[in-house]
């Protein structure tokens, strides 16, 4: 399974997804490596379709996807069990991984 972290400089979210994600990665036993894409530009976030910081792809796909179209340099909140979050828990980060393996 190929993952992507997105990001921007300075998100303070970010910090947290990677953490979560790599705890969510270490117990569905996955032994795969986070690719990091740093998006610097208004331009880079169009061409990456770039839904916020921090925002994951899994096989290129957004295991979280938003129903707003646009795209930038803007913070991402997810929903959770707790209510909105700068990142999803690690739960909702494993079952992402647990869904993608299987397809």
């Amino acid at each position: 399974m190929k993952i992507q972290l997105l990001y921007f400089d300075g998100c303070p979210h970010w910090s947290a997804m990677d953490e979560r994600l790599r705890q969510a990665l270490a117990i569905s036993g996955s032994a795969e490596t986070v690719d990091y894409i740093l998006i610097e530009t208004p331009q880079a976030a169009d061409e990456y379709r770039f839904a916020g910081s921090p925002s994951i792809r899994l096989n290129g796909r957004d295991p979280f996807p938003t129903t707003s179209d646009g795209f930038g340099l803007t913070c991402r909140v997810y929903s959770t069990p707790d209510g909105p979050a700068g990142a999803p828990t690690v739960e909702q980060l494993l079952a992402a991984i647990w869904k993608f393996n299987t397809e």
